[in-house]
């Protein structure tokens, strides 16, 4: 793993060849152009004044993409039909002081990595669990959820990052537990705070909300041995309806990506589900951080792209993982700052992200982030 990377995510690899590259174009058009043409429901069966081919594709400028079939185009569009509203643009995200780490008392067990800080690699395993393993998992990923309600509770106007990042470090040790980024690759922080253009691993400083802004808090933390990890963008204050809708949006691609899960369901449908709908929304997915195994290990195979993929693999009753999907509110590339950490967009576009941890079972998947 590069050191750029953390628990939020990882790097995704090359994007292979083949007949999916169709569905996410190398070079889309124009961001005010790249919109899914919507048309009266009942007109499902044509498109452009064409029968849909037994393909079952539908068309967006640009490119294609693949649904089941009828019945899910008709299910997209009867979701929000609510065209985004191009957010007026705030002044860019400007880098805050970052203080120092904080410290966890001694008698609290520590991830292997803790104290190395060198880049980590991925662990070449699928993560299965036995019983005794998934109530592990349930109580690590349960206290990351209480963990990230609280730290909900405290984005308000004027307050820092840091504030909220040290008062989450406080939650989690309180409970016994460690937070799971700290010392991981050498991140300094106990939660990744990425706001606005923040795509994800913001660093925790210095910088104050505001009133408008929108915040993704993503915690992770280690409790007997077990990671928990979870995200959610929070708003500031008062949004207008783009900014609702956007995160609106964001939260249900990561529902519909968990909506296939199950034994013996190939991973790329994950992929799939999210940038279909994406897509219908209007909004796009970055493909460069994906999901990751998690349980004894932060990460670990299999990687989850949120992109439309061929890659293989099924899922295993017992395994877990995480979905996250971030998308952004125009199609730009992410820059890395100099910290190694902190990834934005690079024309300033508004990114969220909603993060789940999921067990596969035979006939689902158990949240276990929900409380």
């Amino acid at each position: 793993m590069s050191h750029g990377a953390s628990y939020s995510g990882v790097p995704a690899p090359p994007r292979p060849s083949g007949p999916h590259a169709l569905l996410l174009p190398a070079a889309p058009p124009s961001p005010s152009k790249y919109t899914i043409k919507r048309r009266n429901p009942r007109m499902a069966s044509s498109l452009f004044g064409k029968a849909v081919p037994r393909k079952r594709c539908f068309i967006v400028a640009g490119g294609l993409t693949w649904v089941d079939g009828v019945e899910e185009l008709l299910e997209l569009r009867q979701s929000e039909e609510q065209t985004p509203v191009k957010v007026k643009k705030r002044p860019p995200l400007r880098r805050g002081k970052v203080y120092p780490q904080l410290t966890a008392p001694e008698h609290i067990p520590r991830p292997s990595y803790v104290g190395a800080n060198i880049p980590q690699e991925l662990h070449a395993v699928r993560q299965i669990h036995n019983a005794e393993g998934i109530t592990g998992m349930r109580a690590a990923c349960k206290l990351a959820a209480r963990v990230l309600d609280f730290a909900g509770t405290l984005v308000k106007p004027s307050v820092t990052t840091n504030e909220i990042d040290k008062a989450v470090h406080h939650m989690i040790v309180d409970a016994g537990a460690y937070p799971s980024p700290l010392g991981y690759g050498g991140f300094p922080k106990s939660i990744c705070t990425s706001v606005n253009e923040c795509v994800c691993h913001g660093l925790p400083d210095s910088t104050q909300l505001q009133n408008g802004d929108i915040i993704n808090i993503d915690v992770n933390v280690f409790l007997n041995g077990y990671h928990g990890g979870t995200s959610r963008t929070f708003v500031c204050g008062e949004a207008d309806e783009s900014i609702k809708h956007f995160l609106k949006a964001a939260e249900e691609c990561l529902e519909k990506g968990i909506s296939v899960c199950r034994d013996g369901v190939n991973y790329r449908k994950i992929g799939k589900k999210i940038s279909n709908l994406a897509y219908f929304y209007g909004y796009h997915v970055v493909e460069r951080f994906v999901g990751h195994g998690i349980g004894t290990m932060l990460h670990s195979e299999p990687l989850i792209l949120h992109h439309a993929n061929d890659n293989p693999g099924r899922m295993v009753e017992g395994q877990t993982f995480a979905i996250e999907p971030i998308l952004v509110m125009d199609k730009a590339e992410c820059v890395t700052w100099e910290n190694g950490w902190t990834t934005v967009t690079e024309d300033g576009s508004w990114a969220a992200q909603f993060e789940h941890t999921v067990l596969v079972t035979r006939t689902g998947a158990e949240i276990l982030t929900k409380l």
